[in-house]
């Protein structure tokens, strides 16, 4: 037997670089858009309450990740506070919230260069053509064969990348800020969509969706020597950096457009170029020097994403393959410490997503949705293993636990809610036909019951119930019935994820199989051996 398992060769730096990567992709060259045009200057705020919401849940993920430092982490958190039942939902889910961002970040830089090669996408759409889906298939196969190096080319590839992806949008900044300066435009409110328009671009306009790729570091962190040190240093500080950057970007957009372009109202932006709208405004202002540059960074930006995304997307089909949620030839490794049968695996299903969601905005909502539902099960994990194991060994302990916990689950609530009823309809729809099929194969394979795991996840079902019920009856601007304003949709939800967060410690696993389950984890080599 071959001792094949992942290379712990990514250090602080490169684990902060991959987050960094993760989160400065297509967010930057069309969130900030597609933000001002739902909450015109109250898009500036719509950063400041993703950040926020996003800190949260980078907090509690910080603490479970150095409790079981492995690739993958999420799928075997998921595992050790309710065992199989809990453990494989939220696998499979992870693999689809996964999966598509390399799709995303292909469309991304497609549309850019649908401005200097047309036929790429439809210019009133922005849905992909049949040309467009040819070049999008080959672009995503690039990203996953260059992952078929070891992981520390990956990482000092994407290091590369990074230092311009930090580089290009602070001189952006900069640039729209000398060239166009009109700050008459934080006042103008037509059109703006409200308070409502605020909390529904965090969700709906890539603000989440731009800022949830610190979770990079932690899909990484069977990779590293040092993850107690490591991994809080590149998922903490990603976050901050990221939202420094995000929250400038949107200021230096909205005080360099023209006043004649939003007359009409901020639902009504429109300009010349507005498919690549960073590169279109920076021309416009008599910068088409620094627009030249946005369309080339928008292939290294997008690219490196995707790039970054299909490492981790790998890692999450691995551990999936570990924790028989999928077939078990998906955890092995070559001899390079590289999971290649994931990575195709990673690149089939990548593909499919181009036919559901062929533009980047139709396929933001999807992703922001259900990687936060995905991310709302930290919360459960990190207070049942504060209840069922204090004694465990934590290295890096986040303080106030029993407030942080709570508040990042009930934000997640409140982003699903923000997403709106048509994409909360697609994500729990899709839920429902994945439980059911793998139920009915289970018990026709002669599963059991108590092997089924309906006992500690039962839960599940009142919680998917009632997040879409709460859409449903959501606000009209949010595309519910309307029979609950914004401000009560809030409070419901509040409560709602309180008496869910409840349930599901409750109906938990006990001490003893908590310790089992994490034990088992954490003696897993990463990448088991093939014979």
């Amino acid at each position: 037997m071959s001792d094949r398992k992942l290379r712990k060769e990514a250090g602080p730096v490169g684990l902060l670089f991959a987050s960094v990567s993760a989160m400065i992709g297509s967010g930057w060259l069309f969130a900030g858009l597609h933000a001002a045009k739902t909450a015109g200057p109250g898009a500036i705020w719509s950063w400041v309450i993703g950040a926020g919401a996003v800190l949260l849940l980078a907090l509690v993920f910080s603490e479970i990740t150095t409790m079981m430092p492995k690739s993958g982490a999420l799928v075997h958190a998921s595992h050790v506070s309710h065992g199989q039942l809990v453990g494989r939902v939220w696998g499979w889910l992870l693999f689809f919230a996964y999966v598509s961002v390399a799709p995303i970040e292909v469309m991304a830089v497609l549309t850019y260069a649908n401005n200097y090669l047309p036929g790429l996408v439809d210019p009133k759409t922005a849905v992909l053509t049949s040309s467009g889906f040819f070049w999008a298939v080959i672009m995503l196969a690039v990203f996953v064969l260059l992952n078929m190096l070891v992981i520390r080319w990956v990482l000092m590839i994407n290091t590369v990348a990074t230092w311009w992806k930090i580089a290009i949008p602070a001189l952006t900044v900069v640039i729209l800020m000398l060239f166009s300066f009109h700050p008459s435009n934080l006042t103008v409110t037509q059109g703006d969509g409200g308070v409502t328009g605020i909390f529904s671009a965090v969700a709906t306009a890539g603000v989440i969706f731009s800022m949830l790729g610190f979770r990079q570091a932690i899909d990484m962190a069977g990779e590293t020597a040092n993850p107690s040190r490591n991994i809080p240093f590149a998922v903490i500080g990603s976050v901050l950096l990221a939202s420094a950057i995000y929250i400038a970007l949107q200021i230096a957009f909205i005080l360099a457009l023209s006043p004649a372009d939003i007359a009409n109202g901020w639902g009504n932006l429109h300009f010349a170029g507005i498919t690549g709208p960073l590169a279109a405004i920076s021309t416009a202002v008599g910068a088409a020097w620094w627009g030249a540059i946005l369309y080339a960074d928008a292939i290294v930006s997008p690219g490196a994403t995707g790039f970054i995304f299909s490492t981790a997307t790998s890692r999450i089909a691995m551990a999936n393959g570990e924790m028989g949620t999928f077939p078990e030839w998906l955890a092995h490794v070559n001899t390079r410490g590289v999971p290649v049968a994931a990575l195709i695996v990673t690149y089939i299903v990548g593909v499919i997503f181009f036919f559901p969601f062929p533009s980047w905005q139709k396929l933001v909502g999807y992703i922001s949705s259900i990687t936060v539902l995905t991310y709302g099960l930290g919360a459960v994990v990190l207070l049942h293993l504060r209840r069922k194991l204090p004694d465990a060994k934590r290295p890096f302990r986040l303080g106030g636990a029993w407030v942080i916990a709570p508040l990042s689950f009930i934000v997640s609530t409140w982003i699903i809610q923000w997403t709106g009823l048509e994409t909360g309809s697609f994500l729990f729809g899709a839920i429902a036909i994945v439980f059911a099929v793998y139920t009915a194969i289970f018990y026709a394979t002669g599963g059991t019951s108590r092997a089924f795991g309906w006992r500690e996840g039962w839960w599940l079902l009142p919680y998917f119930a009632g997040l879409w019920t709460m859409l449903y009856f959501g606000p009209a601007a949010m595309g519910g019935d309307g029979v609950l304003s914004f401000g009560a949709s809030l409070a419901v939800g509040a409560i709602f994820s309180l008496v869910i967060l409840a349930l599901a410690l409750a109906t938990g696993l006990g001490a003893e199989a908590t310790r089992d389950w994490l034990n088992e984890i954490n003696l897993k080599e990463d990448g088991p051996p093939k014979l």
